[in-house]
């Protein structure tokens, strides 16, 4: 018999999704020796290597890939059984474990805030990262709900809008633009422009607008975060397009939000979750709160 632990298994599962160490620490809110640790010690009870590593990739071996294919099954059997218990006891205990893209948290706190309220005995998890490792934690299915703007390509998964999302142009108040009325996408595209890396659901939708209309935008700067993108709109470097939602802390005049063609871009926000998985009873729940309390902007 082997002698492992779920938190092993939690952890190598992880690695093998990311094949980064770093980045499984930073899910799993350990530090990078922890992981090595876990690692090493599983390694250990198997009796085989389990990853290849190099100085910028780490790979499983043929051992490795069995091994998360198990691990896989065996964290899938226990949430299940978590789900039956919290089923079995309702909303007086359970965890809702939510993971959304990093425009969400704008938002989503105050959500989560309101339902704990509601449901004080229920232990909230909320993971806040970019798209690309949104997609990498849906695809493996360990969490409840995931808070995405745009639905998944290629993947089976369950999309449900419960929230606008509207996108709009973005400049400082002394933006020659500020003062315009109906700016057309021509006099945008001459624009400098500040987005969001390639993939960027937000950079998707602004590019396939402008494209719709035969023109391309090459960003003058990508920028990694949001909050980096409005410091440099307030610094004169440029326009950019966000959701409307990532204003909602700032007073209503220190950006100046254009009035161009095509915009705002309507979107919606979705709460998404693998298709054909049964929900539990606290993320059932909380859908249900995000359809009737989430449409409140």
């Amino acid at each position: 018999m082997l002698h492992l632990t779920l938190r092993q298994l939690q952890v190598f599962e992880s690695v093998a999704r990311h094949l980064s160490l770093s980045r499984a620490a930073e899910e799993l809110h350990l530090s990078q020796p922890g992981v090595s640790m876990q690692l090493k010690k599983l390694a250990e009870a198997v009796g085989h290597p389990l990853l290849e590593q190099t100085s910028k990739k780490v790979k499983l071996t043929e051992q490795g890939q069995e091994l998360v294919v198990a691990a896989r099954e065996v964290l899938g059997s226990v949430k299940r059984y978590e789900l039956s218990l919290v089923a079995r006891r309702g909303l007086a205990g359970g965890t809702l474990r939510i993971v959304a893209i990093t425009t969400a948290a704008y938002f989503v706190p105050r959500l989560l805030g309101e339902f704990s309220n509601r449901h004080p005995g229920v232990k909230i998890s909320l993971r806040v990262t970019n798209r690309e490792q949104v997609l990498e934690s849906l695809a493996a299915g360990l969490d409840d709900l995931f808070i995405l703007g745009q639905p998944p390509e290629g993947l089976a998964v369950t999309a449900i809008p419960f929230l606008e999302n509207p996108l709009v142009v973005l400049a400082s108040p002394e933006h020659p633009l500020a003062s315009k009325k109906a700016i057309p996408l021509a006099s945008l595209a001459a624009e400098s422009w500040l987005l969001r890396e390639p993939g960027s659901g937000t950079r998707k939708a602004v590019e396939r607008l402008f494209a719709e209309q035969g023109f391309k935008i090459t960003p003058c700067m990508e920028l990694g975060s949001i909050e980096a993108i409005k410091q440099a709109v307030l610094a004169g470097l440029g326009i950019s397009v966000l959701s409307r939602h990532a204003l909602a802390l700032h007073a209503p005049d220190q950006f100046a939000i254009l009035d161009a063609v095509g915009f705002p871009i309507l979107r919606q926000w979705y709460a998404v979750h693998p298709a054909g998985r049964q929900r539990s009873v606290v993320a059932s729940t909380f859908l249900d709160f995000l359809l009737s309390e989430g449409t409140k902007p």
